[in-house]
């Protein structure tokens, strides 16, 4: 199911994360994978329907699973229980911060790392649990939209009838692409499962013109991949070479279910390799994906036509009842010259095995329990290294928090999110505001004009908290209580037509890119905002209760990492309205690259596994992010405790509290397989560099804890990193 992406603080952990293809983005979460930079997408249903976390190899049935405990799921913002004292706060700060509880702490087996965000998701989940629950028994309700959620989860939870059907539900879409008969056919149905949230070959979808941001054009962008990035099918060591062949087992045993004779299904596996081998030589790195100047190319339709003379465009927008944009940003260029080439060259039966490995690879979450089990096993348990699928209800949440999730995230606030903690929050965002802005005044690298410019982008900045001020009008949406998976299909087709016709037309910033129940936020360079979901103002992020040196580490330091992007190696490229445009002068644009190479350098060095090393260029924005973020939330704390004497509270003092209570928000432990996948994909860094990394650079960390120079835990003077 597809996302949008952003800059964000944590999008891998979101409920229906995706694995796959390089979509469009408008800025990480958090936590998340990264596709091309900037842009809305469309739909829900694609290539990215695979569940998130990670490690060992056996494929498990939809039996209830093992489940974290209430204490878990409620736990304390800051507790010295999970501290580690032999540590020494010197030598390694995540582990004197967090030790004690990584010890005591084993992975569930549903997932491949476990924290304070996954502890936090599970409290959300029993409590979108109990709202879908209320609404599914109240089959005459009178509020449209909780009736959809309630039926839309009705068909999820029943099982017998999902059980039965199989894969029939599918039937309509599978005979259509039995008719496919020559090359015409073929585009046709890439249109049709586009409509679909299906980004077979490419994808297409809606996004605002990054140098004309109050409007909304066509975006086209590199994809087509059922692994989740180029890497995994160009790498030649022995590890990507025995993934390709599991892969491949993978995809023979889908359409196996889907009724084909193993022996064919093999070799059809095989050219659908080969198939998206081609399309991933063709395009670009996530690395690449970073940069917005080189993935904005807009051009008229007709040049777009010239650059892949055999696919044609007329016929594409016709079958998509679409009119002709007239212009679109054409993300990758050089990728659709290369998909130009496969799809005159690719024999019409192998875009038919094609299309109907994407079908069933799409949808394979709501069919029966022979295909959500076999897309867990290669997505799930290879990829992460999970052990254990999620028992069915958390699945069915998951899955209608990303269909229908402003329905369902209405439900959610009215019950769950108190106005007292909107209200809290503004006061917070106002205070991190003003410490970067006085940290902007008086920085001695950055010249007077840029931070003139500076100034009004942050003064800019608009500020989302909770939930939509305007609900997602549902009612064009046919949600019943028949086949599960033709709910979803349909959601994912009404999000692509609902994207698709904004094209041409001016931007709605009042949109929100996650649902209220999200525990994670964003930053979007295109609108200049930062949003914080309901679902993420919780202990132990945000805490009324706790004393100000907890919350500014927590939450505070959230905002400020949302802040920061804005200002990142990416965000940075952005103005106050969201046009991509260059407001710096050369010589503080020489010095930002200069602060932001020793960034890549120091986190490049950091090493999570015996020769795998985090990547320091795809990790920066992030880094920059999470280093900023730290510091102005520690500025603002000083600010609010105004320099009066404050008495210790369980014997640390409140700065030694803030970092503690930053370092804890980060807790997690974390399997092999999934540390690995992160690494080679993730644009955020492991949570034990996201708080040693930024915390080696701060002086005022040392000084909390009055430690010496020539420790682990402080950089050398000359090769502290400080932007903002």
């Amino acid at each position: 199911m597809r996302k949008r992406k952003f800059l964000s603080l944590v999008g891998v952990l979101t409920a229906a994360t995706a694995l796959a293809q390089t979509e469009p983005q408008k800025s990480p979460p958090l936590a998340t994978a990264t596709p091309p930079p900037n842009v809305q997408t469309a739909g829900k249903i694609p290539a990215d329907k695979s569940p998130p976390p990670p490690t060992s190899p056996v494929a498990q049935t939809q039996g209830e699973t093992t489940t974290p405990t209430p204490e878990d799921k409620n736990a304390p913002p800051f507790d010295i229980a999970n501290m580690d004292t032999s540590v020494k706060p010197s030598d390694d700060f995540f582990m004197y911060a967090n030790g004690g509880w990584i010890k005591r702490t084993p992975i569930p087996p549903e997932y491949s790392r476990w924290g304070s965000f996954n502890q936090l998701i599970e409290k959300n989940n029993d409590a979108l649990h109990d709202v879908a629950e209320r609404v599914a028994r109240e089959t005459t309700a009178a509020d449209a939209d909780a009736k959809k959620v309630g039926d839309y989860y009705a068909s999820g939870m029943d099982e017998a009838t999902v059980e039965v059907a199989r894969a029939r539900p599918l039937t309509d879409e599978l005979k259509r692409i039995d008719g496919v008969k020559d090359r015409t056919d073929v585009l046709k149905e890439i249109a049709h499962l586009h409509t679909l949230a299906i980004t077979s070959l490419f994808g297409f979808t809606s996004g605002q013109d990054d140098k004309n941001s109050t409007m909304v054009i066509a975006q086209a962008y590199q994809g087509g991949l059922g692994m989740p990035d180029r890497d995994y099918y160009t790498k030649t060591d022995d590890a990507s070479k025995k993934l390709r062949d599991q892969y491949v087992e993978h995809v023979t045993k889908m359409l196996t279910l889907l009724g084909e004779d193993p022996k064919a299904a093999g070799k059809h596996a095989k050219k659908i390799l080969a198939l998206e081998t081609s399309l991933a030589q063709a395009s670009r790195s996530k690395v690449e994906l970073r940069d917005p100047q080189k993935n904005y190319n807009k051009m008229k339709t007709s040049a777009l036509q010239l650059l892949t003379p055999d696919f044609k465009w007329d016929a594409y927008f016709k079958e998509s009842n679409l009119p002709d944009p007239g212009e679109l940003n054409v993300g990758q260029p050089d990728f659709f010259n290369g998909a130009n080439k496969v799809f005159a060259s690719t024999p019409i039966d192998d875009w038919k095995e094609y299309f109907r490995w994407h079908l069933v690879h799409a949808t394979a979450a709501e069919l029966s329990a022979d295909f959500v089990n076999e897309n867990f096993n290669f997505y799930e348990t290879t990829l992460r290294g999970t052990q254990q699928i999620k028992p069915r209800w958390k699945r069915v949440v998951a899955s209608t928090d990303s269909s229908i999730g402003e329905a369902l995230g209405k439900l959610y606030v009215a019950d769950y999110f108190p106005p007292e903690s909107k209200e809290r929050m503004l006061d917070l965002v106002n205070n991190l505001r003003s410490a970067l802005a006085d940290r902007i005044k008086t920085l001695e690298w950055m010249d007077n004009a840029t931070k003139e410019a500076a100034l009004k982008k942050l003064a800019a900045f608009t500020v989302k908290i909770g939930y939509p001020d305007k609900w997602r009008d549902y009612s064009a949406l046919q949600i019943d209580r028949g086949p599960f998976v033709l709910n979803a299909i349909r959601a994912s087709m009404f999000d692509v037509r609902r994207e698709l016709t904004k094209i041409g037309k001016p931007v709605d910033r009042s949109e929100w890119g996650m649902t209220p129940p999200t525990v994670n936020a964003y930053y979007n360079p295109k609108l200049n905002e930062i949003v914080f979901p309901a679902g993420i103002l919780q202990p132990p992020f945000f805490n009324p209760k706790a004393d100000d040196a907890i919350n500014y580490g927590g939450i505070g330091a959230v905002i400020g990492h949302e802040m920061t992007h804005g200002f990142d190696d990416q965000g940075r490229q952005f103005d106050e309205v969201g046009n991509l445009r260059d407001w710096w002068t050369p010589e503080s644009a020489a010095k930002f690259k200069e602060r932001s190479g020793a960034i890549v350098k120091q986190y490049s060095e950091y090493e999570p596994l015996p020769g795998l090393h985090v990547n320091g260029e795809l990790t920066q924005g992030e880094n920059i992010a999470d280093i900023g973020g730290v510091k102005i939330a520690y500025a603002a704390l000083q600010k609010a405790l105004g320099g009066k004497p404050q008495e210790k509270i369980d014997g640390f003092t409140p700065e030694q509290r803030f970092f503690l209570g930053f370092a804890q928000i980060w807790r997690s432990v974390q399997r092999d397989e999934d540390l690995k996948l992160m690494v080679n994909t993730n644009p955020h860094s492991p949570a034990r560099y996201r708080v040693n990394g930024p915390l080696s650079d701060l002086v005022e960390f040392q000084k909390a804890f009055n430690l010496p120079d020539n420790c682990p835990m402080v950089r050398p003077a000359d090769k502290k990193v400080n932007i903002w």
